[in-house]
């Protein structure tokens, strides 16, 4: 009971301390009450990434702008569960990227199969084929979801699938995008 308390007061502190975090907390609903919002921004590595084509990328390609970055993989069933609502958010908020970043091992073919039996129209093809990026960030399991600042930098985290799309993530994604 008092870890609960103490676990309940930090976050109200945290939360407390930074005005805009306890405003976009407060959109929070549905899948998006796993968001965990970060009290200070958490830097990224610098990891190189692969296109489609073996083509080098970078996040430092979308500094800038705010970024929903998804790590997922062909063979995890909650990941194929959600992309389709990740590419609905990339249509329905062309301000932001949706970055999904298929970590480990991913043949270019089964994504691109992936996709067209999806219909994922809006999304890049992004690999992690070392989870060289995937490690840096901390990530454990699949799918997690990074939330970044224009400067690149981490300031929320989901684990776990989720409906991106939905109305609180939109809602959430706009608002931070507005400070």
């Amino acid at each position: 009971m008092l870890r609960k308390s103490l676990a309940v007061l930090y976050t109200a502190l945290a939360l407390g301390a930074n005005p805009a975090a306890a405003d976009v907390a407060a959109l929070r609903d549905g899948d998006m009450k796993k968001l965990a919002l970060h009290s200070a921004p958490v830097a990224l590595a610098d990891v190189g990434l692969l296109d489609a084509n073996d083509a080098p990328a970078s996040m430092a390609d979308y500094h800038g702008k705010w970024v929903v970055l998804n790590f997922w993989a062909t063979w995890c069933a909650p990941c194929r569960h959600e992309m389709p609502s990740l590419d609905r958010l990339q249509a329905a908020l062309p301000e932001i990227a949706v970055v999904p970043v298929a970590t480990g091992r991913n043949a270019v073919p089964g994504i691109q199969k992936f996709y067209a039996e999806a219909e994922i129209a809006n999304l890049p093809i992004l690999r992690d084929p070392k989870s060289e990026l995937a490690r840096s960030a901390s990530v454990m399991g699949l799918p997690v979801t990074l939330i970044l600042n224009p400067q690149g930098q981490e300031v929320a985290r989901l684990i776990g699938d989720a409906e991106w799309d939905s109305d609180s993530a939109k809602a959430i994604l706009t608002a931070l995008a507005a400070e």
